[in-house]
């Protein structure tokens, strides 16, 4: 089973990327948070785990406000460098532990967390500003994988600190449930006391950034009881996103042991380094074969169902190139393109040969075995003037006319809006 190693705990503010990149680390005002960050870096280099559950908050770059999630995952298997602006910093991009991500979904899931789940996207420095400070990246690769956990406290309403304990409670769970024999630590960012917006704005206090880190060692119940509005009144209002630190905490065993403990205050932000050590022991029962049954119950039986092809994570990821090229058929310009230059489009979009030969021929149960999304094949059929019924009928292997006779009614619609004429 995957172990928990441990749990660390620092900053994200963008400062700290900003100094890796202009080598100030040894300039008398940036210095102590390179020392502060040491003995991170000697940690994660001694103990080397093989992926790191990395609890962050994107800041407006890949998550937008037309579609803010609470608890969004990353299940893909790299992920890249955003840009925040002003071009984006030049580090390589990470790879993340796909099977890892999937499996922490599904048993979030199945502990009735509504998590959101992305692919495809770009991270800002809530990643990778302090990343670039903990691990050596120079060959253009990380030593390590990522599981990234965005979470959303930028718009109110954000979740609990309960909920964030809660939510590291059950990552626990999901880590140690999952079969494969690797090292996992928590990594927690964000904070500790700032606040950047309105007249309040620099606003910082030390002496709660002490009292939390403490807090969060030894009593993080009661952290959990506090509320957002008695955060911000103690640290900012931006500084209560250290309720993050609270899903580190949360998936650590109840007794840990702290190795490092650090606090600087340079400019905006308190940045606190923290090292916890899991003392977490093996249960006398088999709990974990229970929680993985637990996981797998929703599902258990589908694979007898004859010509069903559950939209798994797995077949999200696997089919992303193709289910992304549906889904620009949405855009005018776009399926013109389909419909008069079809081998420019399919070399544009780096289709596979076997991708290109299921879209050509039409082959749409071949489609929906690879991969293909019918809620974006219906789209195609908008496009090319097939209707859904001809769809249905051709998975199924028969004529519309075979298919037609199943139902009560002989009716032909798609999702068009205007009719285009057949190709």
């Amino acid at each position: 089973m995957a172990r928990i190693i441990g749990g660390i705990a620092v900053s994200h503010t963008p400062t700290i990327g900003f100094a890796v990149d202009n080598h100030k680390q040894h300039d008398a005002a940036w210095a102590p948070i390179f020392e502060s960050f040491e003995p991170l870096q000697r940690w994660l280099d001694e103990k080397k785990p093989d992926a790191l559950v990395y609890i962050f908050n994107d800041h407006v770059t890949a998550f937008f406000f037309d579609h803010y999630s609470t608890f969004a995952l990353g299940i893909d298997n790299e992920y890249g460098v955003a840009d925040e602006g002003g071009g984006p910093r030049g580090l390589p991009p990470i790879k993340g532990n796909a099977a890892l991500s999937r499996h922490i979904g599904s048993s979030l899931m199945a502990d009735e967390f509504d998590m959101s789940f992305f692919m495809n996207k770009k991270l800002d420095h809530g990643l990778f500003s302090p990343l670039s400070a903990l691990l050596p990246w120079q060959s253009g690769e990380w030593p390590t994988k990522v599981v990234p956990l965005q979470i959303g406290v930028l718009q109110s309403p954000v979740p609990s600190a309960r909920r964030c304990y809660k939510l590291g409670q059950a990552l626990r769970r999901a880590i140690e449930s999952f079969p494969e024999d690797i090292n996992v630590a928590i990594v927690a960012t964000g904070g500790l006391s700032h606040q950047v917006h309105g007249e309040r704005c620099g606003f910082n206090n030390p002496e709660w950034d002490a009292q939390f880190v403490d807090m969060l060692v030894n009593d993080p119940e009661s952290l959990a009881e506090m509320t957002l509005a008695e955060y911000a009144e103690l640290g900012g209002m931006e500084g209560s996103e250290v309720i993050m630190w609270l899903v580190m905490r949360g998936a650590l065993s109840a007794n840990v042991t702290e190795t490092w403990r650090d606090y600087y205050l340079p400019s905006m932000t308190g940045i606190a380094t923290l090292i916890l050590e899991n003392n977490a022991r093996q249960p006398p029962v088999d709990t974990l074969t229970r929680h993985r049954q637990h996981m797998a119950r929703q599902l258990a039986g589908v694979e007898k169902l004859p010509g069903t092809y559950p939209f798994t994570h797995e077949r999200s990821l696997n089919g992303m190139r193709l289910n992304t090229f549906l889904h620009k058929l949405t855009q005018p310009a776009w399926r013109e393109r389909f419909l008069h230059a079809p081998q420019a489009l399919y070399d544009e979009a780096a289709l596979s040969e076997k991708e290109q030969q299921l879209l050509t021929a039409r082959d749409w149960r071949g489609l929906i075995q690879y991969g293909a999304s019918f809620f974006l094949l219906e789209k195609m059929g908008a496009v090319i003037g097939v209707s859904n019924l001809h769809i249905y009928a051709a998975m199924r292997g028969q004529t519309l006319e075979e298919f037609q006779k199943t139902r009560n009614q002989q009716v032909t619609y798609s999702v068009a809006g205007i009719q285009t004429p057949a190709n």
